[in-house]
């Protein structure tokens, strides 16, 4: 690697640290509730947001799950001038996930696929509302106390302040898209006219 490319890298990396806090603080986190929910601990966070530590490609991949923002989001990627969407699938919590929006903020776009070993629930809940379809292979779904499977072509919609899980049958894998929204972000769902039915 010459000198060039070694101050580029140095300059991206020296801006994640302010990229992270202002990601944690508009999705209202706190420090705290990051922990919990990637385990990572509150020093280390801290320590990343203030640039004394340099983040490694894992802990970025978790941190991108936890805000829904695509990775490049967080080390800010320069931009290649193409129109194309170059999808980059990460590896996270066992689920290979794709972001499919790359805006940090408003609705999040992602095609997620579940691999047969994911059975055992762990429920968690977050601020937001997420849509759920599936494209291939059957997924089970629970939120709060139901428990549901659903087939290719089937929707699931809930609040995701409710505890809720999702992964595989045990069957097969299965393919899905999720749409994720914030709080104070609306999604406008088209539905045909009685005619048009």
């Amino acid at each position: 690697m010459d000198d060039t490319s070694a101050a580029a890298i140095a300059g991206v990396l020296d801006q994640v640290a302010g990229r992270l806090k202002r990601v944690r603080t508009r999705r209202g986190l706190t420090l705290a509730e990051v922990s919990e929910a990637t385990g990572i601990s509150k020093s280390m966070m801290s320590r990343l947001e203030t640039g004394q530590r340099k983040p490694t490609l894992e802990l970025l991949l978790s941190l991108s799950q936890t805000y829904r923002v695509p990775l490049d989001d967080l080390v800010a990627a320069p931009e290649q001038g193409d129109p194309r969407v170059h999808l980059k699938a990460a590896r996270v919590k066992g689920r290979t996930v794709i972001p499919l929006t790359r805006q940090p903020d408003g609705t999040q776009a992602w095609k997620i696929v579940i691999p047969v070993d994911k059975i055992d629930p762990v429920l968690r809940a977050h601020d937001g509302h997420e849509w759920i379809y599936v494209l291939s292979g059957r997924m089970r779904i629970v939120i709060g106390d139901e428990d549901w499977v659903l087939g290719p072509g089937e929707i699931a919609e809930f609040r995701t302040q409710v505890p809720h899980w999702f992964g595989s049958t045990g069957d097969a894998p299965a393919e899905i898209l999720s749409i994720f929204t914030r709080p104070g972000e609306r999604m406008t769902v088209r539905t045909p006219a009685k005619d048009d039915r």
